[in-house]
């Protein structure tokens, strides 16, 4: 029996360890892209035809820093040559302002000093015209000061108001707040009017048949003039009695109740002598001709 041959074949040599890593050994061999490597030798090319490519970025950024310059030159230069006129209007400006200013003001005293005088001819009028009761008509009209005995009435916000207001009234009829409102006021002075009043001043304020007493905002207005608290109002009459009839009217129990619930702090004493001035401003309703006997121009007889 003859014996099997040996096997002759030749072994195959082992794989390399870095077998399995032969893209980054492509990577590695070859670190340069081809087409890379062909545009950095074309770079190359070109620069040793021409100049350096860092010389010619530093001539490019040469030459913009000195168009820049040459900008904020002549900007600066312009500049220097306009201020002199800018300031030169500016000073013209102001000028016209002054002048405008003291216009205005020049005027502004024209018309209070016309104003007076209108008001103290009314006042004449009245007292000259008023017949048998020219000092009643002048009297109640606010055509005169008065002095006389009389009441003090001082009406103040409760301690811890706050000031930024209160809303509307309750049902009650009282404010439901601690401030004081235009419509308190009201009927402090109607109150006081119907208690024999013969003059009435706020704040040093005349009041008269006319007068009104309003509100805007939280501020309250006599004939449009703006007050602030404590209101105190003098009455002129007869002191112990208006003070009297006062507390017991309606509207002293008014202004009472809005001590008690709402903590609006008031008081009332009598004064010896109170000193009201005239009212600021007169208004005639009506007026009636009146011949004079000697030919001369026709007079006005006036009420306010």
């Amino acid at each position: 029996m003859s014996q099997p041959s040996p096997d002759r074949s030749t072994p195959s040599p082992p794989a390399r360890p870095d077998a399995s890593m032969s893209l980054l050994n492509n990577v590695m061999d070859h670190s340069l892209d081809d087409g890379y490597a062909e545009a950095s030798a074309r770079r190359r090319a070109d620069g040793s035809a021409g100049l350096p490519r860092t010389l010619r970025s530093k001539l490019g950024l040469a030459a913009g820093l000195v168009v820049a310059a040459l900008v904020v030159t002549l900007g600066a230069a312009e500049a220097r040559i306009s201020a002199p006129v800018v300031a030169k209007e500016r000073e013209e400006l102001i000028d016209r302002i002054d002048a405008e200013t003291e216009a205005a003001d020049t005027l502004e005293s024209d018309v209070d000093a016309l104003r007076s005088d209108v008001s103290e001819r009314q006042r004449k009028a009245l007292e000259r015209h008023g017949g048998d009761q020219g000092q009643l008509v002048a009297l109640l009209s606010g055509a005169t000061p008065v002095e006389g005995p009389g009441v003090k009435l001082v009406v103040d916000d409760a301690k811890d108001t706050d000031q930024g207001g209160g809303g509307p009234r309750d049902s009650s009829g009282f404010a439901d707040t601690g401030r004081v409102r235009d419509r308190d006021m009201q009927r402090v002075v109607n109150g006081l009017w119907e208690s024999g009043a013969e003059a009435i001043a706020i704040n040093g304020q005349r009041l008269t048949a006319l007068s009104a007493i309003r509100a805007a905002g939280d501020a309250i207005l006599v004939d449009n003039r703006p007050l602030v608290p404590p209101y105190t109002v003098f009455a002129v009459g007869d002191g112990k009695k208006l003070a009297t009839v006062f507390g017991d009217s309606a509207d002293g129990q008014y202004l009472q109740a809005l001590k008690e619930s709402f903590d609006i702090r008031t008081s009332i004493s009598e004064q010896a002598k109170v000193r009201l001035p005239a009212a600021p401003s007169l208004i005639v309703r009506t007026a009636e001709p009146k011949a004079a006997d000697s030919g001369a121009a026709d007079t006005g007889k006036g009420t306010s």
